[in-house]
């Protein structure tokens, strides 16, 4: 997409250009040609920043405290789970430039206009609300364990940070986490360099039946989290940008983080006698208590840092994905209206979320890759089969009247068969699962594979009829 050639296409009013204090205007709408900047190498500390946090290594810490694996099983879990959604990640970013909208607009052409609002709805929730939620309590963890203030003032102290980051926007998003990134980085690589130390790789270990796919779900899951949102953060850039670099950067920078940090947890839950510790009210005070005082403060210091990185994405998005539901918005700062509503909601959800927070983690990462892994599936095989110029796809994006039931219909049976079947967490257990426990969670594989082939046939059957009428058609216009 490089010009906006459809009075029907929705532009983002408003100048914003690059500044940097000032609310980003508008929502989910295109980003003209005049407001374009930006470069690829941002996109590596916009992907690792987020990830520098307490949530990342907990996914490790989870692996051998909850689902009992030994430290290279939980490792090689953490990179095939971290180099899945990095891939996934890079794949998507590349759209970005090349129609100047937001990922959940994007997902139209997979889902239809109005069909649609199964992913955005889904994203907007579990961003916006779930995620926020999530971070925001390992920030306040680590606010509560360094000062020793009340958990709940912690709180209000980090989501406050977070909702003046996401509120005023693109910009601001992509300078804080610039910033944020030398800061995390030294202080989370000399405490890697600690835990590592301190490991126990041989240390015996008792796994639970399917525990290394379990992992696999919960380490695609948190990496994946970050792929409906991937082209919200490269919109801006101009059309001509290398596709190459952004997917590099991009792809990189998450799975980087995301191994590397999960494979700290892996090691710190090796690095205690007992690391069921890590399960306890506060499992970010247990990990730093495997630090010298001082690094241990620098650390909780940078774990409510990461905390913010995170969430200033995850409002943010969440927000874009509700403007992109397709509900008329007049407000020009509808998306930052949108985030403060979804900055108080989250406040409160991880109020809730401040007891036995592992368990409601593992569980929401899972939750998180049933769902994603089907809307995957519909929007790289639309890709795939999609042959339209661009100029007709830009005008599909914003046309009230372009259905595709095959997407909802397809991602609604892949999921919920999935789920029904091989779902394996302490909230619902899978029929599979339950008489075989061995096969651990093949949900995400399972959903993907099948909301694919659902989608494909439907699409390729509704292709073949249409061609076959069109040519009825035309022999019967030439008699």
């Amino acid at each position: 997409m490089t010009t906006v050639s459809d009075a029907d296409v929705e532009v983002r009013e408003g100048t914003y250009g690059e500044k940097v204090i000032a609310v980003e205007p508008g929502g989910a709408e295109f980003i003209p040609l005049q407001e374009r900047h930006g470069r690829p190498l941002q996109l590596f500390w916009t992907w690792t920043s987020p990830n520098m946090e307490f949530a990342t290594i907990f996914v490790g810490v989870l692996a051998v405290a909850a689902f009992g694996l030994g430290f290279w099983e939980a490792a090689l879990a953490a990179v095939l789970g971290s180099a899945l959604g990095g891939i996934t990640q890079g794949i998507l970013s590349t759209r970005g430039p090349q129609f100047g909208v937001p990922q959940m607009v994007l997902s139209r052409l997979g889902f239809g206009y109005w069909g649609n609002i199964l992913p955005a709805g889904l994203n907007a929730v579990t961003a916006g609300i779930g995620w926020f939620a999530v971070n925001s309590v390992s920030g306040a963890l680590a606010l509560n364990t360094l000062t020793h203030l009340p958990q709940v003032l912690c709180l209000l102290i980090i989501v406050v940070v977070q909702i003046v980051v996401a509120f005023l926007g693109y910009n601001l998003i992509h300078v804080f986490e610039r910033y944020a990134f030398p800061v995390l980085a030294i202080i989370f690589l000399i405490a890697s360099g600690v835990i590592l130390a301190k490991a126990h790789p041989a240390a015996s270990h008792a796994t639970i039946p399917g525990g290394f796919l379990i992992t696999f779900g919960a380490t695609f899951g948190y990496a994946v989290g970050w792929n409906p949102y991937a082209a919200d953060y490269t919109r801006y850039f101009k059309p001509d940008t290398s596709k190459v670099a952004i997917a590099w950067w991009s792809g990189f920078g998450l799975f980087l983080s995301c191994a590397l940090l999960e494979i700290v947890g892996a090691a710190a839950g090796t690095a205690v006698k007992d690391s069921g510790v890590f399960l306890g009210s506060n499992p970010t005070g247990a990990f730093t208590g495997l630090l010298p005082s001082v690094l241990a403060d620098f650390t909780l210091l940078a774990i409510a840092l990461g905390a913010v990185a995170a969430n200033a994405l995850n409002i943010y998005s969440g927000a874009i994905s509700f403007t992109a539901l397709g509900f008329k918005l007049p407000l020009a700062l509808r998306r930052a209206l949108a985030a403060l509503v979804f900055g108080a909601i989250g406040f409160f959800l991880a109020w809730s979320g401040l007891s036995d927070a592992g368990t409601k983690y593992d569980n929401f990462l899972l939750i998180i890759a049933y769902w994603i892994a089907p809307w995957l599936a519909v929007v790289f095989c639309d890709q795939i089969l999609r042959r339209q110029a661009p100029d007709q796809i830009e005008h599909l994006l914003f046309d009230r009247k372009y259905a595709n039931w095959a997407g909802p219909v397809a991602m609604a049976v892949g999921a919920g068969v999935s789920i029904w079947l091989f779902a394996n967490q302490t909230e619902y257990l899978g029929v599979v699962p339950r008489h075989a426990a061995a096969v651990g969670d093949l949900t995400f594989e399972v959903g993907f594979v099948l909301t694919a082939a659902i989608y494909l046939s439907w699409r390729l059957i509704a292709d073949r009829a249409a061609r076959r009428a069109l040519t009825t058609r035309a022999h019967a216009d030439q008699v």
